[in-house]
């Protein structure tokens, strides 16, 4: 596997004028221009003093400069740490103090914010670069030589660090390496059949796996052209789509299209391919969308620490209900509690393993080898079954893992917010069906004795303001009491079923 990514990609590059971004406002960026803005990034940072393997958080609206910082960060060895633009105060304090980046970019409009956070923690170097590429990042860099010698590491050095979270509510940062986000994308490269006319019609953020890693590295790979919307709007994709080739989403901008009427094969007709992940697809929407459009969405499974490990076929059946087959390079097995296979049809854990499989969470050895096999099997925390033709079908989450419109939402994390708050005895979060996020958060709460005070909206309105808009619950009931089993652990699943219906 090759040093750093950026060199694989650009082994593939075409021509410098040849289209690489377009944008609905009438932006277009060439390859050209992808090769000179990445070095003047590479650049600055490194007359900074950042040194290889030091980390540089990156909370910014997604936008061709956001991609090229992301390109810049890779070229100088440096470790991309993407932050959700939603993430409030206390969430970024956390991240600042465990990952102890040597550089900051934010919004304009979050500078002073970034600055008191930074200033007791003796981070010094923030910048900002808003969602048309200008700040005081963009200023720095404009008299910077675009010509840069991309930097020479090895397979395993950290190219992204990417946090995610356990039943502990504690975020664990994921170290991505380069020979990782390599092997998997040249892995779907190879899965979905791109061609040299494909064009990337690209909705998702740019914070998150799915949008910078499974749909731009693709393009990059492929060395052709993406239509980078700032967010998913239903008009513009409409609009877009007969532009387009391929279109990547989560579940939820799959109903959305389809609950608009004028959405259909006429639409469709110039596409590809559509694929779906970072959530389960319901069966109604892909067979809805099959009807409506004449096309099968491709549904695959993958997680923050592994990238993408199986797929739905491009060419043969795509199967409701499943996430297909193992990717090339990608070993996967469903196992009992002892760690040993499972016949087809039975239910287990899934461990995969493979050059996609991230190298250990960031300064916890200890947790990192709880979570790998003595052979090398990473234990994903997903329960599945694999039929006999090797199709592997998700059944639940052992890690109590809430997905709200294809985001990642960790129930300990929302309960040690609403535990803090007066008024507040005990909470258990929990995820019920939502016909357009396809879960919502709901939390559950005992009040303090004669705190009848604490209501529903109260709460609410306290939480949006510590934690990101996804994450703040859409409902909040209160009990006497919360249901435990003999263990004294609360027993969630009950709550599942008492709580199905938002307006109960």
């Amino acid at each position: 596997m090759k040093g750093n990514l950026y060199n694989l990609f650009r082994e593939r590059f075409p021509a410098s004028l040849r289209p690489f971004i377009e944008t609905p406002a009438g932006g277009h960026y060439s390859y050209g221009d992808l090769e000179r803005e990445s070095a003047r990034y590479a650049r600055f940072l490194t007359g900074l003093g950042l040194q290889p393997g030091d980390r540089v958080a990156v909370q910014i609206e997604k936008s061709p400069a956001a991609l090229f910082l992301y390109l810049g960060c890779l070229r100088a060895g440096l470790v991309y740490l993407p932050l959700n633009p939603a993430y409030r105060a206390a969430e970024i304090e956390y991240y600042l103090d465990d990952a102890a980046p040597g550089a900051v970019v934010c919004r304009p409009t979050d500078l002073a914010g970034m600055r008191d956070l930074a200033a007791p923690r003796g981070l010094h170097h923030i910048y900002t670069l808003n969602a048309d590429g200008q700040g005081t990042l963009t200023e720095a860099c404009q008299s910077i030589d675009g010509e840069y010698d991309t930097h020479d590491v090895a397979p395993d050095a950290t190219a992204v660090l990417l946090y995610t979270s356990g039943t502990t509510g504690r975020p664990k940062g994921a170290m991505i390496t380069h020979g990782n986000l390599a092997a998997n994308a040249l892995a779907l490269h190879q899965a979905w059949g791109w061609r040299p006319d494909d064009v990337l019609l690209h909705a998702l953020p740019l914070f998150h796996i799915h949008g910078l890693f499974v749909a731009c590295h693709c393009v990059l790979l492929n060395g052709t052209k993406m239509i980078l919307l700032p967010k998913f709007d239903v008009p513009a994709i409409m609009r877009l789509l007969p532009k387009a080739t391929v279109f990547m989403g989560v579940p939820t901008f799959y109903t959305r299209l389809l609950a608009d009427p004028a959405f259909g094969r006429d639409v469709c007709g110039h596409m590809r391919l559509f694929v779906s992940g970072s959530a389960p697809l319901l069966p109604q929407t892909f067979d809805e969308f099959r009807q409506r459009t004449g096309h099968t969405i491709l549904e695959r499974y993958g997680m923050t620490e592994t990238g993408m490990n199986t797929s739905n076929p491009l060419d043969g059946p795509r199967r409701s209900g499943t996430v297909g087959k193992p990717l090339p390079g990608v070993l996967v097995r469903v196992v009992n509690d002892t760690n040993q296979p499972l016949p087809a049809g039975e239910v287990g854990q899934l461990q995969v393993k493979g050059n996609n499989v991230f190298k250990g969470y960031w300064r916890l050895p200890e947790k990192t080898a709880e979570e790998f096999t003595a052979d090398g099997y990473f234990r994903t925390g997903d329960l599945a079954r694999m039929d006999d033709d090797g199709y592997i079908s998700i059944v639940g989450r052992s890690k109590d893992l809430i997905i709200s419109g294809g985001l990642n939402i960790y129930p300990k994390e929302i309960e040690s917010y609403l535990d803090k708050i007066d008024g507040v005895l005990e909470s258990a979060v929990i995820g019920a069906a939502h016909p357009d996020f396809g879960e919502a958060v709901i939390a559950v709460v005992v009040r303090t004795p004669g705190r009848e005070d604490v209501t529903e909206y109260g709460l609410i309105a306290v939480l949006k303001e510590k934690i990101a808009g996804y994450k703040v619950p859409k409902r909040v009931f209160f009990v006497p009491e919360l249901p435990r089993n003999t263990m004294g652990k609360v027993q969630k699943s009950l709550l599942r079923e008492r709580y199905t219906d938002l307006s109960a």
